[in-house]
């Protein structure tokens, strides 16, 4: 399995509900940096993503890009409820070792993220 399908597999699984699917391509070492969550160590993203993947709804991928064990996702990621429906663009740099997520650094427009987010 290359590494950029490594990166989709746990994507599908992600936003599709099958959490602990997704979970399974993740190190237990893994490092995450996102503009909502920072972590380290699989424990610490499971609890800090969970809110994130009850709104997941799926993704549309616009392009990846694959340099050894590096790989860079372009994806419109799908909410809805509790969120409003709606997608937001993200780009995501995975580190892929073993077959599992090493580290991934997030990025995307938080404002239009919080726009979807149940007021109140």
């Amino acid at each position: 399995m290359s590494n950029a399908t490594v990166v989709r597999s746990y994507l599908d699984a992600f936003t599709s509900g099958d959490f602990d699917a997704a979970l399974a391509f993740i190190a237990d070492d893994f490092s995450f940096e996102g503009p909502m969550l920072q972590s380290v160590g699989k424990a610490a993203f499971i609890e800090g993503s969970q809110a994130a993947q009850a709104m997941a709804r799926g993704y549309t991928m616009h392009r990846q890009l694959e340099d050894g064990d590096d790989v860079v996702s372009i994806y419109d990621f799908e909410l809805g409820a509790p969120a409003t429906p709606g997608t937001v663009l993200m780009t995501e740099w995975n580190t892929v070792r073993n077959g599992k997520l090493a580290s991934a650094k997030l990025v995307f427009d938080t404002a239009q993220f919080a726009a979807l987010m149940p007021q109140g």
